[in-house]
């Protein structure tokens, strides 16, 4: 009897082509990524690995078995899928995952609504950036991630994996009261080419859309400090040590201290949710997207002043 997770670390080595990969997909150490791959070795009683250089490479029966894997687990949240859509009930459990601002600000709402008009349905949550969640959904530790991209830089999303819009986001520049342009009623990112900027942390897909958006405008931005978490980003600005994007998207209580004012050019942060397509009859993902959906709609985020925590 072939063993599940083990079909699941063949198919994460398959897609990411190393054992370093395959565990950072999975979360696990590179040792117990081995250490499952040989015990498959040992079932199936097949060489499925062989080195290559210092990594190692699939073999004929490795790359045969890893795309029996890659059914295998795809016809397993099939199975799952039509359980569930044959007994039409929201019951059972379902994992979701968002990037931090929507957690904020989407979920509160979202579970409050779920547990309300589905109470037999478990919900787990988890805060992921875009990218994790969606290899999360992939690998099938969550079941549907609350991801975005940009109107100028879209995040690529696998095949094998449906997406749904649930609303557009309208970032502001976050500023110090102090500052020049502050009174303005609309302000152009050109406006600070001279700023230095505070910028999420390097790698993240927003940081790398600031740095593009902004070379795009010829200018080259001078990055003076990197925050994950929006708050410490509005507290720096509140610090009087930069300027940011600000999205209105989970916002809340903006300090004293810090102006926010409009883009001119119309910036827009798209929130999707994705799941994987194999699970798009699971009355759980259709209720957790219509009460996503619910929330978006009833977002009204201030652009200055309180926005309630």
């Amino acid at each position: 009897m072939l063993n599940l997770e083990r079909l699941r670390t063949l198919d994460a080595l398959a897609r990411f082509g190393s054992v370093s990969g395959a565990a950072d997909d999975l979360h696990v150490t590179t040792s117990a990524v081995s250490q499952q791959l040989a015990k498959l070795e040992r079932e199936v009683g097949q060489q499925l690995l062989a080195k290559n250089g210092r990594g190692v490479r699939l073999t004929d029966a490795g790359k045969l078995l890893a795309d029996h894997a890659a059914k295998i687990l795809s016809q397993v949240e099939l199975a799952q899928s039509d359980i569930e859509a044959q007994r039409g009930e929201v019951v059972g459990e379902v994992r979701l995952a968002a990037f931090p601002t929507a957690a904020r600000g989407l979920f509160p709402a979202t579970l409050a609504s779920l547990h309300a008009d589905h109470p037999e349905l478990r919900v787990r949550t988890a805060e992921l950036e875009p990218e994790a969640g969606i290899r999360a959904v992939l690998r099938g530790d969550f079941d549907l991630a609350v991801v975005l991209d940009w109107s100028n830089k879209r995040l690529p999303v696998p095949g094998g994996l449906t997406m749904a819009e649930l609303l557009d986001d309208a970032p502001d520049i976050a500023m110090p009261a102090g500052h020049p342009l502050a009174g303005r009623a609309e302000v152009d990112l050109e406006d600070f080419a001279d700023d230095d900027w505070i910028s999420w942390p390097e790698g993240e897909f927003c940081h790398d859309w600031l740095m593009f958006t902004l070379r795009s405008k010829g200018i080259e931005p001078r990055i003076a400090h990197l925050a994950g978490e929006h708050h410490t980003q509005l507290a720096l600005i509140a610090a009087g040590v930069g300027v940011c994007v600000a999205p209105r998207l989970g916002r809340g209580v903006v300090p004293d201290g810090v102006r926010l004012v409009p883009v001119r050019q119309k910036m827009r942060r798209h929130v999707h949710a994705v799941w994987r397509t194999d699970a798009d009859r699971r009355p759980s993902i259709r209720a957790a997207v219509k009460a996503l959906r619910a929330a978006g709609r009833d977002l009204d985020a201030p652009v200055n002043g309180d926005g309630g925590d």
